[in-house]
């Protein structure tokens, strides 16, 4: 498995916030931040932006690396047909 969350602190909009992450989470966070070539801290500040208010950032930045990585993983399937 992937191990306890891992806490990370981040600054969205000039305020300084923790999340909590798992490992996993956390790379693919970078790798989808560094491709398209944001820094973390302005990817998380636009998912912060786009989320509901019932639903936490640590939540919403999960929802959005799992989107991503099913993204890629069709896009992939498509290319091969």
């Amino acid at each position: 498995m992937s191990g306890p969350p891992v806490k990370r602190s981040l600054t969205l909009r000039g305020h300084r916030t923790s999340v909590s992450l798992e490992a996993p989470f956390w790379d693919a966070f970078r790798r989808i931040a560094e491709a398209d070539g944001k820094a973390v801290n302005a990817l998380a500040a636009e998912i912060d932006a786009e989320r509901e208010v019932s639903t936490g950032l640590a939540s919403a930045i999960r929802v959005y690396v799992l989107e991503r990585t099913q993204r890629g993983i069709a896009e992939g399937q498509r290319s091969r047909s």
